[in-house]
């Protein structure tokens, strides 16, 4: 059931948890849970090993991306059904209202979030689906939901999000590029150059990742594809599953587990997270510093 071209087997992935509500998302915890969401607004805590899942709360919407804050006080939340961020407190369990937009810009799809360690939130609006319109946002440290359009863009289809280990940039998934834009951040946080880090042609891309060796991971909503980029552009196929019951329309990815060598995989198109065994290191978010 894998291709031939592929550097991983699909003998290292298998089913991790079952019975999520088409996972969009996942974010790996440092206390070795997991966490995803639902498309009936649900979010998900799952026990280090798979074997307990608890709906944590629900917001009535869709979720997208999610992110832990870096002092782990808190998940942002990114809510298509309700077109906002919410703010969901880890100790209380409690849901509040972040932001429905940045000055001057209301989200149209708050795809997904990600922090810097000095507690700076982007966010990427997709935009108007099929009309070349995404961006992204960002958000004051003290967290207060003040935010700003960082980088205009425009994005085809923003999406999928990770700063560079260095946080010197931010790469940016663009779905129907399709591919990865890497903006660099000046040294006074503004937006910088902008470029295009890799086209993946015949796919949807759609999650990114860094391994703690500058390597960039990609995962594609279509066709069910994990790809490594290296730091010069260079791309190969790591993982294919044609079948689709492994890997089934993955969408975010994150690492996590034992020393974050383990790959986890949301799936849009099944009920279940997936988990590869790999021989990297996920480069930690800031979470885990």
């Amino acid at each position: 059931m894998t291709s031939e071209n592929t550097v991983w087997s699909i003998d290292q992935a298998s089913v991790f948890v079952e019975g999520l509500d088409h996972p969009e998302c996942v974010a790996a915890h440092p206390d070795g849970s997991i966490w995803a969401g639902g498309e009936a607004g649900q979010i998900y805590r799952i026990s280090p090993d798979g074997s307990e899942v608890r709906e944590v709360a629900n917001t009535g919407g869709f979720i997208l991306g999610i992110a832990f804050s870096p002092d782990l006080s808190w998940l942002l939340v990114c809510d298509n059904g309700r077109h906002c961020l919410w703010r969901l407190d880890l100790k209380t369990e409690q849901l509040s209202l972040f932001a429905r937009g940045a000055a001057g810009h209301e989200f149209k799809i708050p795809n997904y979030a990600c922090f810097a360690s000095d507690g700076t939130l982007y966010v990427s609006d997709s935009g108007t689906f099929r009309v070349v319109d995404g961006l992204i946002t960002r958000f004051d440290a003290d967290h207060s939901g003040r935010g700003e359009v960082w980088f205009e863009g425009p994005f085809n289809f923003a999406n999928g999000m990770c700063l560079s280990p260095d946080e010197t940039a931010l790469y940016v998934v663009c779905s129907f590029l399709p591919g990865v834009e890497r903006i660099a951040i000046n040294r006074d946080g503004s937006a910088g150059t902008r470029e295009v880090f890799v086209k993946l042609p015949r796919t949807v891309p759609d999650g990114v990742a860094f391994d703690t060796d500058g390597n960039l991971y990609v995962s594609c909503y279509s066709p069910n594809h994990i790809y490594r980029v290296a730091p010069d552009g260079s791309k190969e196929l790591l993982l294919d599953d044609w079948d689709m019951h492994t890997l089934s329309n993955p969408t975010n990815i994150a690492f996590g587990g034992r020393n974050r060598s383990t790959l986890y995989t949301a799936n849009l198109g099944r009920w279940h997270v997936t988990a590869i065994q790999t021989d990297v290191k996920g480069a930690p978010l800031p979470c885990f510093r």
